[in-house]
């Protein structure tokens, strides 16, 4: 028992030696990370779609939650971290690269009773208002208009952004964020089924990384 003790104990002084050199190589790799919104660098940023998700999320039959996403799309920022009031930003999504993890049913989406991706083939987003900070430090809301499916509507944007310095790897000075917004698929005219079951509420989970534009 005395030996079993002993193990688990120097599994845990492993463990917390091991978090301590994570942290220790993360400040060495990226020295001049900065939580702080203000201390960061304006200027021009594109994304870096290796490190970018778009998610959503919607009820089904109130069994689950029906989650899927899209593989493509672009975002270009222009922040400005001494009034972020001043940023800006646009999301162009590829409609057909709308990702459920079901082939089959992915080309349903894409048809005519859904997206009509063969009409509608993007989805864009422009922030056009700054509402304020949100909860939380670096929390701030955005109102932009989210065109899709042929209908232009508002949609408040929930983001948090966690930080920001030189990438090791890329040697880009990058921006991290996340984000998430709610939305009614109804108000876009895609409601088919809203009456039996599929949800209508639709929220999406972003997160992404966006690069110092070299332009």
């Amino acid at each position: 028992m005395l030996n079993s003790l002993l193990s688990k104990c120097r599994w845990v002084a492993l463990g917390l030696v091991s978090s301590a050199v994570l942290v220790s190589c993360d400040k060495l790799l990226t020295p001049d990370f900065n939580t702080d919104v203000a201390e960061l660098r304006g200027g021009a940023y594109t994304l870096d779609k290796d490190h970018a998700s778009l998610i959503f999320e919607i009820n089904h039959l109130g069994f689950s939650t029906f989650i899927g996403g899209f593989d493509d799309f672009e975002a270009s920022l222009d922040f400005d971290p001494e009034n972020v009031a001043n940023s800006s930003l646009e999301v162009i999504v590829n409609m057909d690269s709308l990702d459920v993890n079901l082939p089959e049913f992915e080309e349903e989406l894409k048809g005519d009773n859904w997206f009509n991706v063969a009409q509608f083939p993007q989805a864009i987003f422009r922030t056009t208002s700054y509402v304020g900070a949100g909860e939380g430090e670096g929390a701030h809301v955005f109102v932009g208009d989210l065109t899709m499916h042929g209908v232009t509507a508002p949609v408040t944007l929930n983001v948090v952004f966690n930080g920001g310095g030189r990438n090791f790897l890329t040697r880009s000075y990058t921006l991290g964020f996340e984000a998430s917004a709610e939305f009614k698929r109804s108000d876009f005219g895609v409601d088919r089924f809203t009456n039996f079951g599929v949800g209508d509420d639709i929220t999406l989970a972003i997160n992404v990384e966006f690069q110092e534009s070299s332009e």
